[in-house]
């Protein structure tokens, strides 16, 4: 008897190091589909006590998605294979399908929040009541949940003593090789067109001010990964490097592809491995593989303390803290009008380009969630529509973590000022992203990264006006904000 397969992709879009294609290619036939959830594109509710409204996906996301399904098709096609292509809502969707080709089983990837669980166990009920099976793997964090020391939902809430475990007692799996595809079904329905742009959202086009242009799909991804650690040799000196604030190779910057799954950390690692054994092994080399454990410790936080994680209170359950609502203090510091320069540039740079760097995320949560006390949610939000690597685990995770809800018990607040002086000493990026400072910079750095504090005549002779070339600090802020007399 024939057996078909269909698999389903969720956040892997790739061919290299893929389980769940691997897994599903045991079939006889293989059908590969990829579903549009208009839930995932459109406007929003938050959920929860308190809610609000926001778009999910903004224009520079679903250009990279579609850059990458248009990537993933033609990788299929190329090994004999094709990609189908629906748009609705995957327990709707998928039954069609499965009855249009007589699948006998669904292949698609496991994720870590309730809201990805919740729809892929709704596609497995939908499909069971007809008959197919639905099988799920782990494919998108370096280490697998089950070589963990302890199960994920009992790791330790603090990511250093996770770290030290994990490094001691876990070893990581080697990546899969792409398997042989079977071909398509013999009834197929018709692949359908991915959609430009993905629903409502506008598509955002490249600002060539950004670091790099972050083009969608595993193609480029791969691309990346030879440029950065090979051509470049740049990985020798990441340690060092990677707060940098202006460039395409201060850091890796894997980050969309790793988000999208175009780009697998096991593979990541297992280039970094070769880099140590034919270049150099160091610091640096071993500070990339870190980064990739923390992006795994919010993954497997998600799975253990589940939607509390996007709740005002955090997992720490913080009743304690008095979050206020002020929608003109929100929209100032969304549109990069704070008067913080360091601030301002890295909210300017967010939305012109759908990146910017870790450091600069961090001070601008720090600035919303410490200084202004706003709620961090809506920061976090804002921050999911805009990122071109947003993954919900490390978005959401690393705000909390910032606002003081989430893992790790210190104080997370930044000093925005000294982080401005120590990371961004020549204004360079402050100038390139409120470029009406410029001409500060030629009094001193200083007042370009804190124009309230300029001499009248280094105003006048720049050209500034504080409060109409360039804003004023906004209130709330300490009095290190106030303009010199």
């Amino acid at each position: 008897m024939t057996s078909t397969a269909i698999v389903r992709f969720r956040r892997d879009l790739r061919l290299h190091d893929n389980p769940t294609l691997v897994a599903a290619s045991d079939a006889d036939r293989l059908l590969p589909v990829y579903v549009v959830d208009p839930r995932r594109v459109g406007e929003q509710a938050y959920g929860g006590p308190d809610s609000f409204r926001y778009q999910r996906t903004g224009g520079h996301r679903a250009r990279f998605l579609r850059e990458s399904l248009s990537d993933l098709r033609e990788r299929l096609r190329e090994h004999g294979s094709d990609l189908l292509v629906r748009r609705g809502r995957p327990a709707d969707v998928l039954p069609e399908i499965a009855d249009a080709v007589d699948a006998d089983v669904l292949h698609e990837q496991a994720l870590p929040t309730t809201e990805e669980r919740e729809t892929g166990a709704a596609v497995g009920d939908a499909l069971a009541a007809d008959g197919v099976a639905r099988r799920t793997h782990w494919t998108h964090t370096l280490h697998h949940p089950d070589d963990l020391p302890v199960h994920p939902t009992v790791i330790d809430d603090t990511f250093t003593p996770f770290r030290e475990r994990v490094e001691a007692e876990s070893t990581g799996r080697d990546p899969v090789p792409t398997p042989d595809l079977p071909p398509l079904p013999d009834q197929l329905p018709e692949a359908g067109e991915i959609p430009e742009p993905l629903g409502s959202v506008p598509e955002a086009s490249a600002d060539g001010r950004g670091v790099l242009p972050f083009r969608g799909g595993e193609s480029r991804a791969l691309a990346r990964v030879e440029e950065y650690l090979w051509t470049g040799d740049h990985l020798r000196e990441y340690k060092e490097t990677r707060n940098g604030l202006v460039g395409a190779d201060y850091s890796a910057k894997f980050s969309p592809w790793l988000a999208a799954g175009c780009l697998s950390p096991r593979y990541v690692a297992s280039e970094v491995d070769r880099y140590e054994a034919e270049r150099v092994a160091n610091d640096s080399t071993y500070w990339l593989v870190f980064e990739l454990r923390w992006r795994d410790f919010f993954q497997f936080q998600f799975l253990q303390h589940g939607s509390q994680q996007f709740r005002r209170e955090g997992i720490r359950n913080r009743t304690d803290l008095d979050w206020r609502w002020d929608e003109t203090a929100f929209r100032r510091w969304a549109d990069g009008e704070t008067g913080v320069p360091f601030v301002d540039a890295a909210m300017r740079e967010l939305a012109a380009t759908g990146y910017t760097s870790n450091r600069a995320r961090q001070n601008a949560a720090s600035l919303l969630a410490n200084d202004l006390r706003l709620d961090w949610r809506r920061g976090a939000a804002h921050f999911e529509r805009l990122l071109v690597d947003y993954d919900p685990a490390s978005n959401y995770g690393n705000w909390a973590y910032i606002a003081g809800v989430g893992n790790d018990s210190r104080d997370r607040a930044f000093d925005v000022l000294s982080q401005g002086e120590r990371y961004d000493s020549d204004a360079a990026f402050v100038t390139r992203w409120c470029p009406e400072l410029a001409d500060l910079t030629a009094v001193a750095p200083d007042y370009a990264r804190e124009p309230w504090t300029a001499p009248r005549e280094a105003l006048v002779e720049a050209g500034v006006e504080l409060g109409v070339d360039y804003p004023r600090p906004m209130a709330g802020l300490d009095d290190r904000y106030e303009s010199i007399p």
